[in-house]
């Protein structure tokens, strides 16, 4: 690693992301899923414990005046609202503060709400501890996404980042099955069950936090905020660690990367970078965000509904078909994930919407003509959403990889937020209301209305997603701090476009080109 002065801080040649880049898979880089990827479960956990105790909170004797349609409703639009406000707080803080430090507050935010969630005596309270339990949630969609991809190398960061957010579907399984035990009014009261789930959620976000505390702070946003050396001492002990593991020598770095230290960017820069430079990638995370969110924000919080109005399965036993398709929705991102990395981002992303939409627009056709009972019902939902959950992992994907390192948190947290404000607030409150009729032409619009969300994001991803496979995140977007190497004129010896902006890439819009990306040879 060179350094140099400059105008606005010290100039930095380094391989270091080059050096992560090259590692291969050990299980240091296990111990980084484990630690991050845990969250997500805690939040499949939350949301289905909620969708299938809502007939049970409602009933008499449940120690809230609470009815079905407010749990399903209003307390998930809350739980959902708290989230996209929490990923732009939180969102920015990560990108000035650093991962490390932003995934720890924001799981113990999770920690506190959810447990005063069991504590709930009174309608308001439950509300505002929803709404607090999204909050933390929110912020460590934008603190994970970004810290996972600045730590696994390019050539798994597909499959991984897939397998990392489809684990949402772990904690829904263990909460579908953690509800039928709770709902048993034979082990607990009525007014204690639903109270337990939210108490083992606080008791697993600890056991998650103590856990986390060994996951190192990304040497990326080390080397762009001045802390070089620290970054430099984090890589040389992950080269360490893998050489020894593998007993080999790990070979040379290909590439360096010549930045200008700043300590932080401003929120005009991250807007204008996001909107103006790479308006067509904005597209693309818009799209992308709004469709799966009504899809699984809407149908997930009534699914339960669904099987005890209109197939007369009784509210203690919506888990057990609950935890089958939960099951099919963590198979889709564990079985595809590898053919993101492979086949490609494009084909991938944009096949996985249009099949699930297309099949959702099936299932809404069966439940018209009522040819659907609850078994059968379960099985066309388990193939529309193994299609759908790798989708929908790939959305924050995408948005987590093809804008600069400087906006990475910021990026995630902004399409997350606008995403899901538009799909994940709206849809619960429209699906809870159409679902309520008991009638079966509502629900087979709101299914309708999914569908066809997921079939247009579908068919922006076929002209605009980004082909980012095994590609370094400094070629997909170049950093905002990137600078000429000293002695290197644009074009010059040692110097190559990384092609983050060309047309077939799904680059920067025509209006005003990006920054080329500019590598020395090493």
């Amino acid at each position: 690693m060179t350094t140099a002065r400059s105008g606005t801080g010290r100039t930095v040649t380094t391989s270091i992301p080059a050096r992560l880049d090259r590692l291969p898979w050990s299980r240091w880089h296990w111990s980084i899923v484990i630690g991050l990827g845990t969250v997500w479960i805690l939040d499949g956990f939350e949301v289905t414990i909620v969708g299938n105790i809502a007939a049970r909170l409602s009933e008499p004797g449940s120690g809230l005046p609470i009815t079905s349609g407010e749990v399903t409703g209003i307390s998930a639009a809350l739980y959902v609202a708290g989230a996209c406000i929490g990923a732009l707080f939180w969102g920015r803080l990560t990108d000035l503060w650093g991962r490390k430090k932003l995934f720890m507050i924001t799981l113990a935010v999770y920690l506190g709400a959810t447990a005063l969630t069991a504590l709930a005596f009174d309608t308001w309270w439950f509300f505002l501890f929803r709404f607090l339990t999204g909050f933390g949630i929110g912020g460590e969609y934008a603190a994970i996404n970004s810290a996972i991809d600045e730590l696994i190398p390019a050539h798994y960061r597909g499959r991984v980042g897939l397998l990392i957010n489809g684990s949402y579907w772990l904690g829904a399984v263990g909460g579908a099955l953690l509800s039928i035990v709770a709902l048993d009014t034979s082990i607990f009261p009525a007014d204690v069950g639903w109270r337990l789930t939210f108490a083992l959620g606080a008791v697993l976000a600890l056991v998650i936090l103590l856990v986390r505390r060994h996951v190192p702070e990304s040497p990326r946003w080390l080397l762009i905020h001045g802390r070089d050396d620290e970054a430099e001492r984090i890589v040389s002990e992950i080269e360490r660690r893998v050489e020894q593991e593998r007993g080999e020598t790990l070979p040379e770095p290909e590439g360096e990367l010549t930045i200008h230290q700043r300590r932080s960017v401003s929120f005009t820069e991250i807007a204008r970078t996001i909107l103006s430079r790479y308006r067509k990638r904005a597209t693309l995370g818009f799209a992308l965000f709004i469709g799966q969110a009504f899809l699984y924000n809407a149908i997930t919080f009534g699914f339960g509904a669904i099987l005890t109005q209109f197939f007369d399965v009784a509210s203690g036993h919506t888990g057990y078909y609950f935890a089958v398709i939960a099951l099919g929705n963590f198979l889709g991102p564990l079985l595809l994930g590898k053919l993101f990395d492979t086949v490609g981002r494009r084909v991938m992303i944009s096949g996985t919407y249009l099949l699930s939409g297309v099949l959702l627009f099936g299932t809404a056709w069966l439940f018209d003509r009522g040819s659907l009972d609850a078994t059968t019902m379960t099985a066309c939902w388990c193939a529309v959403l193994f299609f759908a959950s790798a989708g929908a992992s790939s959305a924050y994907l995408t948005v987590s990889e093809i804008f600069p390192m400087e906006t990475r948190a910021m990026s995630i947290a902004f399409f997350y937020a606008i995403g899901t404000a538009a799909g994940g607030i709206s849809g619960p409150l429209l699906f809870a209301e159409l679902t309520n009729t008991g009638k079966v032409a509502d629900t087979v619009l709101a299914f309708q209305i999914g569908a066809g969300l997921m079939c247009a994001a579908g068919l922006v991803a076929v002209f605009l997603a980004v082909n980012a496979e095994r590609r370094a995140l400094e070629d997909i977007a170049t950093p905002l701090t990137a600078a000429e190497p000293a002695g290197s004129g644009p074009g010059g010896p040692g110097t190559q476009g990384a092609g983050a902006n060309s047309a077939g890439s799904g680059g920067p819009a025509s209006g005003g080109p990006g920054p080329e990306a500019r590598r020395a040879a090493g």
